[in-house]
């Protein structure tokens, strides 16, 4: 009788392990292959809309999941499907619920059906938005489809854990961090490498040395087009050479691995994270020789762009073929000269393969019965109402119709439910029966329950939420004491600072001078500069810093030094920021503020007040447009205790006025989504916001010297606006109504006006043509005599409101001209 020793042994057990890690790899990447095809087919039978899968990207995948830890972030895009698997956060069956759109958040629990499949995230709050232990667990940002708009919010995420190691005060912050060891994992195409915001996030990885591990996956086409169009040298790790660091020096490690090779893929990855998580530095990784067998997505087949020898080569290095020979393959001699295999004959991976394929068709099956049944019982409980209401009405025949071309569609979606209902209601508008009531309350029902499954959390709604903190006034000194108002904002973020250790500032100019208008003045120096920093020109990943920070239990305050320069931002604003808590179904949250300053100055790009396509591009984030500095000031303080994202423009013109000083600084409350009365008259309602109301003031001052009084109100917020509606309140007083806005003809105006004519139906009380006063179509032209002749003025305000009394009383206010 032989004994092993205990190194035997435990070569044997280590062996065992690793062919168990081996065999469930490869099982995952087959689970992963199988709904890519079959989702293939489902987009292209009908059953799904659209879609877009990982097939050739798993084996590197499987490799990044074994170097991933709990705590860390991902922020990727859609291809990332078998990572997602392997990290335990993605089944096959919530992978077909995500492609079919299922709305039960518990079976797809990406989106909640409110994004296309392959967009994928973990959720990092609770259902009354409190933040769950981001450190317990493995996390995904929420991935959007634009185009390497990953990247700037990948800098934040691995920002974040930089700022965790270097701030004393953040040490308790366990929730989000275990001493900043989380790394930031990003995942892009190598077509995408082309975008701006790819170089900009990877420049400004590089200067800050965060802890992100930078992944592209390279299959030498971007879409239809070849590599040779899209990067000098054909190759992003060429040409990004001269970030690789050397002694003395920051930058990257830099690595260039196939993605077939197995073995080869886990080491690299094991390498990389270890050199972020340990040492902060960010880390490329270049991966080669991908393939993407099922084209780019359903919408095209790449036989059409590749000839037949990269066909050919793409079956032959396809990833998981190549992990398969690979097992087929292994041998290895122990110590006593046995020969250890992963598998004794192919008919066990086979059987492997099987079984994976089966797994999935069944998911497929499971996830489109949960889908489909839950609308087949919404239109069983409507047709069962129409039968009643038909048997009731006199135009039964029209009814009966409907409900029979309802019961005949074999797979209804409720877009067919409600049509039906809707339609049948109007062959019973001039009846009266008990029935109708009932299939009345069904389209009520059905219509608010839809609005949960499609329309809710844009903004929060929690008691968290921005509109629910309330006004607390500034209290002030009985000794006046009035500063410039720079001194106002400067103070109160110093004492923001001290009461809020998670709060960090950061922009161009914001550090070491104290921002170009002296707000931040000296807060370096008191507060280091981990907490107000410098950043370089870089609009797109000043705002993903702050977004990445935010979702990481951070509240950072971004800084765009203007607000022509938002628009460098805007997509990633827009298509980020402003989505992030709607597209997860409420799961994720990121309460950044933006800090910027705009309005009346002089020239093209420095004068704007592009808030209509602001606005417009941005809900979802709240809009603040402050007159003053104190009024500023209580904005920041009030979106510190709640937890909604919001942009706050200052006036670019008002540091240098005089305010007085609050003595409960960091305390007092601007209340959002409630407009203020700055004067109060009878003849007309005259609203603006900003730097304008300034003018407007003085407008109103000369117009109650010719017997016009008008009630002067400041919007205060855009988005949202005037939630009591104190604007049509005082419409009914004055009958009449003028937004002055120094936006261009169409824009914030125009918003305004529909919200108060529309929403707050001020119409009924209106006795004449509501009107606007706007600037003029094209830019600010330079100098003061350029603002003058752009924008609306004191004698353009006080001549529109006398032209709209003197319709109303030519004999009084005869015409000036």
């Amino acid at each position: 009788m032989t004994t092993k020793t205990a190194t035997e042994t435990k070569e044997q057990l280590s062996f065992k392990d690793f062919k168990s890690e081996v065999l469930n790899d490869y099982k995952i990447a087959r689970i992963s292959r199988e709904c890519s095809i079959l989702g293939r087919r489902e987009v292209l039978t009908g059953k799904a809309k659209f879609g877009i899968f990982g097939g050739g990207k798993e084996v590197p995948q499987l490799a990044m999941a074994k170097a991933f830890k709990n705590g860390d972030f991902r922020s990727g895009y859609y291809r990332d499907q078998t990572f997602m698997m392997a990290i335990g956060e993605l089944t096959a069956k919530q992978f077909f619920a995500g492609l079919y759109a299922h709305t039960n958040l518990e079976l797809e629990p990406m989106s909640a059906g409110r994004q296309m499949g392959g967009h994928f995230a973990t959720h990092s709050i609770d259902d009354k938005g409190n933040w769950k232990d981001l450190t317990s667990q493995k996390n995904s940002s929420s991935d959007i489809s634009p185009t390497a708009a990953q990247m700037p919010r990948l800098l934040g995420l691995a920002h974040a854990s930089k700022t965790y190691r270097n701030i004393d005060e953040l040490k308790g912050f366990t929730k989000f961090s275990n001493q900043g060891n989380e790394v930031a994992w990003g995942t892009i195409g190598n077509a995408s490498t082309s975008e701006g915001v790819f170089f900009e996030t990877i420049n400004a990885a590089g200067v800050l040395q965060v802890p992100m591990v930078m992944s592209v996956w390279d299959d030498e086409y971007g879409i239809s087009v070849h590599a040779k169009h899209q990067t000098t040298k054909e190759s992003i790790s060429e040409i990004l050479k001269g970030f690789q660091r050397e002694n003395g020096s920051n930058g990257y490690e830099i690595f260039v691995i196939n993605g077939w090779d197995y073995v080869q893929l886990i080491d690299v990855y094991n390498k990389a994270g270890q050199i972020a998580r340990e040492e902060h530095v960010p880390v490329l990784i270049h991966v080669k020789e991908l393939t993407q067998p099922q084209g780019h997505s359903t919408s095209g087949s790449h036989e059409r762009y590749k000839d037949k020898e990269r066909l050919q080569w793409e079956q032959d290095f396809d990833c998981v073929v190549k992990m398969r020979e690979w097992i087929l393959d292994f041998q290895l001699e122990d110590s006593e000269g046995n020969i250890l295999r992963f598998i004794d004959s192919e008919e066990e991976l086979i059987n492997l393969e099987k079984e994976a394929k089966k797994e999935v068709v069944a998911a497929k099956r499971n996830a489109w019965n949960d889908f489909t049944d839950e609308i087949k019982n919404e239109a069983l409980t409507l047709n069962n109402i129409l039968e009643r209401v038909a048997q009731k009405s006199s135009n039964s025949s029209f009814i009966v119709k409907l409900k029979d071309d309802l019961a005949a569609i074999v797979e209804p979606i409720r877009k067919d439910v409600l049509v039906a209902a809707r339609k049948s209601l109007r062959f019973i508008k001039d009846e009266t029966f008990v029935e109708k009531s009932h299939l009345q309350k069904y389209i009520t029902s059905f219509t608010e329950d839809a609005y949960q499954k499609y329309s809710s959390h844009l903004t929060s709604e929690t008691e968290l939420a921005t509109i629910n903190i309330q006004k607390e006034a500034p209290v002030y000194s009985t000794q006046k004491n009035f500063v410039d108002a720079r001194i106002i904002m400067r103070d109160n973020f110093e004492a923001l600072l001290k009461k809020y250790p998670e709060v960090l500032i950061f922009g161009e100019d914001a550090g070491f001078i104290g921002d170009v208008n002296q707000g931040l003045e000296g807060l370096q120096e008191k507060f280091g500069e981990d907490r107000v920093f410098d950043t370089g020109i870089r609009e797109a990943t000043i705002i993903g810093q702050g977004i990445g920070m935010a979702m990481r239990g951070l509240r950072p305050i971004a800084e765009i030094q203007y607000l022509d320069y938002l628009l460098y931002a805007l997509q990633i604003i827009s298509d980020d920021l402003a989505t992030l808590r709607y597209r997860t179904f409420g799961k994720q949250k990121a309460p950044l503020i933006i800090r910027t300053r705009g309005h009346r100055l002089e020239g093209i790009w420095h004068a704007g007040s592009p808030m209509g396509g602001i606005i417009n591009n941005v809900r979802g984030i709240h809009v603040l447009v402050p007159r003053n500095m104190t009024k500023a000031a209580g904005f920041y303080n009030t979106l510190l205790h709640s937890d909604d994202p919001a942009l706050v423009i200052e006036c670019l013109n008002g540091y240098r006025l005089k305010e007085e000083l609050p003595l409960n600084l960091g305390e007092f409350k601007t209340p959002i989504g409630v407009v203020e009365t700055i004067k109060e008259g009878t003849d007309i309602t005259l609203l603006s916001y900003g730097s304008t109301l300034k003018i407007a003031h003085q407008a109103a001052r000369e117009l109650a010297e010719v017997g016009i009084t008008v009630e002067l109100i400041d919007a205060q917020s855009l988005l949202p606006f005037d939630k009591n509606h104190d604007v049509v309140n005082s419409i009914e007083k004055t009958n009449r109504l003028l937004i002055v806005d120094e936006d261009l003809p169409g824009g914030a105006s125009a918003y305004l006006l529909q919200e108060i004519i529309e929403n707050q139906n001020a119409y009924q009380f209106l006795d004449s043509k509501p009107q606007t006063l706007t600037a003029k179509e094209h830019r600010t032209a330079y100098g003061t005599d350029g603002d003058y002749f752009s924008k609306p003025s004191a004698e353009d305000i006080f001549e529109k409101v006398y032209e709209m009394m003197h319709e109303v009383n030519p004999e009084k206010y005869k015409s000036l001209y």
